[in-house]
């Protein structure tokens, strides 16, 4: 599974994103059950993203199904690879 911004780019660990109009970042992105650290995300809520917003809200997880019609998530930038 691709998860995708509405914009149509694929969401990554450590993209710039605008979150509610704040600076944040993707924390983590959980597609798939090959990762046993997400397992509980995907069969929880079939997969999902946590956005780190450190002026509100702290972490915050937007299930998969409710990505593709979340406003207030806007894609800014590709991460530094040395920050990753």
């Amino acid at each position: 599974m691709i998860l995708k911004y509405r914009s149509g780019e694929e969401v990554k660990k450590g993209h710039r994103v605008l979150f509610h109009g704040n600076p944040s970042e993707i924390e983590f992105v959980a597609p798939e059950l090959n990762d046993p650290k997400m397992e509980w995300y995907v069969l929880t809520y079939g997969g999902g993203v946590s956005v780190l917003d450190p002026m509100i809200s702290r972490n915050t997880f937007i299930p998969a199904d409710q990505l593709e019609e979340y406003e207030d998530l806007k894609f800014v930038s590709r991460a530094d690879r040395h920050e990753i």
